[in-house]
């Protein structure tokens, strides 16, 4: 298998037709047939079959595939790698990050980067969690920093490593005068009360949507707890779900960070929850298994780690 060989077939699985990825190659039609008839030859299996709404893959076809696009991810790193200047006189960086966390972080870190590095370009995109996942498993981001779900198995078996910065725990907000403190107990680990849950299964509460980091850990906060809650509003903004909270409207989860770093104008009454329920994420550099990591995506991560957390292990090192 060539990499033209490689390259080709993806096109097509990719297209789902010929004339698509002979238009996208800038090859004539019967030449690209004559390939993959060529390489279907070679291997004495059929790649592609047929159907109303195009080519499909066969067994072999989504095998070859697989192998394909695993070859062309590591040859495009080995690519990189070569290409690099490791002067970091130029380069492009593709950082991940949620919009909270690039408030917080990139004014601290970033012009200190582009002061030791000015040819050194970054393009952010900000993402919910979800999204950013997607990113690092196609390989479009070279890296993200973001929070990780704190004691969650589906690590173990995903596509993405992710490698731990710091770890901040999440607090109970409710309205002031709300009357729960009388049900707290001082905590000499945090400046809030513990609150024991139960007093709260019958409150209404207000979360952040379904797929977004906060709202996943509220959820497993509430089911820790054996609370099914009462949902009267959801919310894409962390912030919005924090001041409803203040006003009376519902309780709700949010990050300690994010509380002090982000100070409103409403006040609230806010609690510790219990260790047992797990109320916590830990900050994270988040990168695709087996990536290769770029000489100046190393130089931001270990300012990122020199700002915000303890020295970690990662790949690069």
């Amino acid at each position: 298998m060539t990499e033209r060989e490689l390259i080709y077939v993806k096109t097509i699985a990719d297209e789902g037709s010929i004339s698509k990825a002979a238009q996208k190659l800038y090859l004539s039609q019967p030449s690209l047939s004559h390939c993959v008839q060529r390489i279907e030859e070679s291997l004495g299996a059929k790649l592609f079959t047929r159907s109303p709404t195009g080519l499909t893959l066969t067994y072999v076809g989504e095998r070859y595939y697989s192998v394909a696009t695993e070859i062309l991810h590591i040859y495009s790193d080995f690519q990189q790698e070569v290409g690099e200047m490791k002067s970091l006189r130029s380069g492009r960086i593709t950082v991940g990050m949620a919009t909270y966390l690039a408030t917080w972080l990139l004014p601290q870190i970033l012009p200190e980067f582009h002061r030791k590095f000015p040819h050194v370009s970054i393009a952010l995109e900000e993402k919910s969690s979800t999204e950013l996942e997607a990113g690092l498993a196609s390989r479009h981001l070279d890296f993200a920093v973001m929070h990780s779900f704190a004691n969650s198995t589906q690590q173990e078996k995903s596509s993405i490593a992710f490698y731990p910065i710091s770890r901040s725990p999440f607090v109970l907000a409710a309205p002031v005068g709300s009357g729960l403190d009388r049900y707290a107990c001082p905590d000499p680990e945090s400046p809030y009360p513990v609150l024991d849950l139960a007093h709260v299964k019958d409150w209404p509460f207000v979360l952040v949507s379904p797929g977004r980091r906060i709202r996943q850990i509220s959820d497993h906060i509430l089911w820790q707890a054996g609370i099914t809650p009462q949902v009267v509003l959801t919310t894409v903004s962390y912030e919005t779900a924090h001041r409803l909270a203040c006003q009376g409207l519902g309780l709700t989860f949010i990050p300690l960070q994010y509380k002090e770093i982000f100070q409103g104008p409403y006040p609230g009454e806010y609690y510790s929850i219990d260790a047992a329920c797990s109320p916590y994420w830990d900050l994270c550099v988040a990168v695709a298994r087996d990536s290769y990591i770029s000489t100046a995506a190393q130089v931001f991560i270990h300012l990122l780690n020199d700002y915000f957390g303890n020295r970690m292990e990662w790949p690069g090192q």
